[in-house]
């Protein structure tokens, strides 16, 4: 089975039924079907071969989906462009996987010249561009079924930075887009999307978390709604106006919403899902979202090489940490990230790959049809971190498992603060710094010093209306930690810097930090 061939079913099968509703057009699922054989013959038509890659430079559109569909369905390999990158990581991109084709949309021509000067075939999406556009791309091509792919033939290249910075590409094939889709049904929607009932509204980028449930309401019949960028009001009237009941976010989007004046359970009462993930969600924030947005809340956890979900931590489960309907209370499942989704292995080990005792920290390892075939050009690179042996892929994540299976990541690898001989785990601190008065989110993390190695440091943001002392969040701490583990200062800042994908950018704040450091200036 394959990408292709489950549109292409989905179009027979779902017709003229409504698939997508974007800012740009609306489909049906023939018609949706229809031009994704189009765009995949007419990138052919183009000299492109099954295997080339292909890069797609995009915001959230109808047209995005279409192309993201195409490229997949026509055996090319896709290799999504941020725009939030700069242009020269695209360049960078662009000369790692040794591009042959871009699909770019008009407002991004300009910035992606020189990527364009790199590959062979170019397709503009919108405007009147000379060079060849999308709609003239489907006009001029046949609609010819396209043949089936290999499950385990690559369709995309999922790109994140390696330890130097260089970006590195995590190969995903048909078949790892299918156990997404497969898990994803199972665990994060708990069961297929009702046609008649349910829809999925794309508020974030569908470059990242939202994407992963397009094949899954696409190849149920349900309706999907693309947003080109959040906004908490465009979301509420997709939910109150337009049917959307379930959408996926990162929890800055959701504390977001949180800050809407009235919000309530009965503003959003259409909606049956809201899915976070990327980072971590505060339990304070996490609270709040339950008695002021919906009880339906779902996190899941994946990694660029593991397609989410690896772990699911379901509404059930949401429901037992904060004790609801009368039970008692298990605030510590809130720290969790939930148990293993269906077709997902997961174990804890220590540094000889052994297992390690229920409880005990170690590196989590994942094994299954989510997991990457590998990185794009591996032979050649010394800076890739993760590897895969005997199928496990080492995440590089420290976690721990429970008795019933449940994970609670400890932390990354790389982000491990050791002050004077002690290891400091930052995700411990954030989640006491997160429970003190007025604070709303919050990064920990090491800052060079001479005397200890490391120093710890809490930066937080306010909550709408308050005020937090530092001197305060520090007593908070000195209350609930180790006096090792306590932040040494505190700084509230007005926002966090944030990455590509919507996660605080801790690598930026920790050389912010550093640069301030006499003896780490050059």
């Amino acid at each position: 089975m394959d990408i292709g061939t489950l549109v292409a079913r989905a179009g027979r099968r779902f017709g003229d039924r409504v698939a997508v509703e974007g800012p740009d057009a609306t489909r049906t699922f023939a018609e949706l079907a229809e031009r994704v054989c189009r765009i995949a013959n007419g990138l052919a038509a183009q000299g492109l071969q099954p295997g080339d890659r292909v890069l797609d430079l995009q915001t959230n559109s109808t047209a995005y989906l279409e192309t993201d569909l195409a490229i997949r369905a026509g055996g090319f390999i896709r290799a999504a462009l941020n725009h939030r990158l700069h242009p020269t990581d695209w360049v960078r991109i662009a000369r790692d996987c040794m591009a042959r084709g871009l699909v770019v949309d008009a407002a991004h021509v300009d910035l992606a010249g020189e990527v364009a000067e790199l590959v062979d075939v170019v397709v503009v999406v919108g405007g009147d561009d000379e060079r060849l556009t999308l709609e003239r791309l489907i006009a001029t091509s046949p609609a010819t079924p396209l043949p089936a792919r290999d499950p385990d033939a690559l369709c995309g290249l999922h790109y994140s930075s390696g330890t130097t910075g260089h970006p590195k590409g995590a190969e995903r094939t048909h078949r790892n887009w299918l156990a997404c889709t497969t898990n994803m049904t199972q665990d994060v929607l708990g069961g297929p999307p009702d046609p008649d009932r349910h829809c999925y509204v794309h508020a974030g980028p569908i470059t990242h978390t939202s994407g992963l449930f397009v094949l899954a309401f696409l190849v149920a019949g349900a309706r999907q709604i693309i947003l080109p960028t959040f906004d908490p009001g465009s979301f509420i009237d997709a939910v109150q106006r337009r049917g959307a009941t379930h959408c996926a976010m990162v929890p800055t989007m959701i504390a977001r919403l949180l800050s809407v004046p009235g919000i309530s359970r009965d503003t959003l009462r259409g909606l049956e899902m809201l899915g976070y993930a990327g980072a971590p969600m505060p339990p304070a924030q996490m609270r709040q979202a339950f008695e002021r947005l919906t009880p339906h809340l779902v996190q899941y956890y994946g990694l660029v090489e593991a397609i989410p979900p690896v772990t699911v931590l379901d509404a059930e489960l949401h429901a037992r940490g904060l004790g609801a309907q009368g039970r008692a209370a298990e605030p510590e499942l809130l720290t969790s990230a939930g148990r293993p989704a269906l077709g997902v292995e997961v174990a804890v080990v220590d540094e000889s790959g052994a297992l390690v005792t229920t409880g005990e920290p170690g590196e989590v390892i994942t094994r299954g049809d989510h997991v990457m075939a590998g990185y794009w050009n591996a032979a050649a690179r010394a800076d890739l971190g993760k590897a895969v042996r005997e199928g496990w892929l080492h995440t590089g994540d420290l976690g721990r498992l429970d008795a019933e299976g449940n994970l609670w990541l400890v932390d990354r690898k790389g982000d491990l603060i050791i002050s004077g001989g002690y290891n400091i785990y930052p995700r411990e601190v954030e989640e006491v710094v997160a429970s003190a008065p007025g604070v709303a989110e919050v990064a920990v993390v090491g800052v060079r010093d001479a005397e200890w190695g490391q120093r710890v440091v809490a930066l937080v943001t306010a909550l709408p209306g308050s005020v937090v002392d530092p001197e305060l969040v520090i007593e908070h701490c000195r209350e609930r930690l180790a006096a090792y583990k306590k932040p040494k200062e505190v700084r509230v800042i007005e926002h966090f810097p944030l990455n590509s994908t919507g996660k605080i950018a801790k690598k930026e704040l920790r050389a912010e930090l550093d640069a301030e450091v006499p003896d780490a200036r050059g």
